[in-house]
């Protein structure tokens, strides 16, 4: 009996002692809110890390499409400062050109090119045009690689004629001013809008041949070829320019390039006619450390107007010796004349001898020096100084 008694008490024992540990429903209810805000905390969490993985994603993705266009996108330029000591008239300091270059690739066929420019230092907004500076766009353009080795250029470009016209970065050429004969007859730099093709005809050979807007030239004024140009800014375009190109230089140190231009009327309808036609042919030779250049062109123009003033033929010619004594010094001479009025019946040739010296800080920082003589229609004798970068 007494077994028996001892027995049942202990099988009791544990259902007291779940009786008195047993949670109420309170209790219970609390734990279950406890465990609803744990369940929310741990899911806000997770949340929050997918959100920051999302994030980290998205700036991977765009840092990468920022540096590819980076990487496809470049910038450039060049300058020039210039101090002028006349003979016969005021000396002059000049921030003759500061020129920003962009371009972008947007395929391995396709790219896009612009070159802006401020000439003399500002410009300035005055009534009658008069201000110093310029503010132009010389060139914007896309190039595409159609085929192998050739490619259609379409916008704004710059003619290709003559030597300095589509390479004239102060570090590539001699003497602080540009050439005079490339600026007046050719005249440099001149850019026009249209399309031109491009390639290699053989190992060597290679052209251009474009279409684009041309010349408009006043016939009751001086006839002067510099002053049709129209800048692609609202140019009349009521007669276009052929232009084509052969280049040469598949010999060693030789370059060997012929250009020719056809306009049918430089007027743009203003006179009796004014077609005109340019013949340019230049030949550069390179031997070691010496640099031989020569250049001719001359326009022949039609019309009562440019045959009464002489300027039915312009024409100018250069030839330009070079040696560089050290890499980075060099020394030149060249002897030029040009002719805007070459059938006036007087003597209208301006001749112009320069010699002097380049310092190149860098490959492509420069400083020079040189001396002008003129003789003819203008006597512009000068000792000129210049400053020149590009990069």
């Amino acid at each position: 009996m007494k077994k028996t008694v001892l027995a049942a008490a202990i099988a009791a024992l544990p259902m007291a002692v779940y009786a008195e540990t047993a949670p109420t429903n309170a209790e219970m209810w609390q734990i279950i809110q406890q465990q609803q805000r744990e369940i929310e905390r741990l899911t806000a969490e997770q949340k929050q890390a997918e959100n920051m993985i999302n994030a980290t994603a998205d700036a991977v993705e765009k840092s990468a499409t920022v540096a590819d266009w980076a990487n496809r996108t470049t910038i450039g330029g060049y300058g020039e400062h210039h101090f002028n000591h006349f003979k016969d008239k005021d000396d002059k300091v000049d921030a003759h050109r500061f020129v920003i270059y962009v371009g972008h690739q947007f395929s391995d066929t396709v790219r896009f090119f612009s070159e802006v420019e401020i000439e003399h230092g500002f410009v300035e907004d005055t009534d009658d045009g008069s201000g110093p500076g310029e503010l132009e766009l010389e060139q914007a353009y896309i190039a595409w690689d159609f085929t192998q080795g050739h490619t259609l250029t379409m916008g704004q470009f710059l003619v290709p004629v003559g030597i300095l016209n589509e390479t004239h970065e102060p570090d590539t050429f001699y003497g602080t001013e540009r050439n005079n004969v490339e600026k007046e007859i050719l005249p440099a730099t001149w850019w026009e809008t249209g399309v031109m093709l491009s390639g290699e005809i053989l190992p060597g050979l290679s052209y251009n041949a474009a279409l684009h807007s041309g010349l408009k030239i006043d016939p009751t004024g001086n006839g002067a070829i510099r002053g049709g140009r129209q800048k692609s800014a609202n140019a009349t375009a009521e007669d276009l320019a052929y232009t084509g190109r052969l280049v040469f230089n598949g010999i060693s140190g030789l370059e060997l390039a012929a250009t020719y231009q056809h306009q049918q009327d430089v007027t743009q309808g203003a006179g009796d006619d004014g077609e005109a036609d340019l013949i340019e042919l230049q030949v550069r030779y390179q031997w070691q450390s010496l640099t031989l250049t020569a250049l001719s062109a001359e326009w022949d123009i039609n019309g009562n107007d440019f045959v009464a003033n002489g300027s039915d033929k312009q024409e100018g010619q250069y030839v330009e010796a070079s040696y560089k004594l050290t890499p980075s010094v060099g020394v030149f001479v060249r002897q030029g004349e040009w002719d805007n009025l070459a059938n006036s019946g007087t003597d209208t040739e301006i001749e112009q001898f320069d010699v002097g010296v380049n310092y190149w800080l860098t490959k492509s920082v420069v400083l020079k020096a040189d001396l002008s003589e003129q003789d003819g229609a203008k006597d512009d004798d000068s000792i000129n100084l210049g400053l020149g970068w590009s990069f």
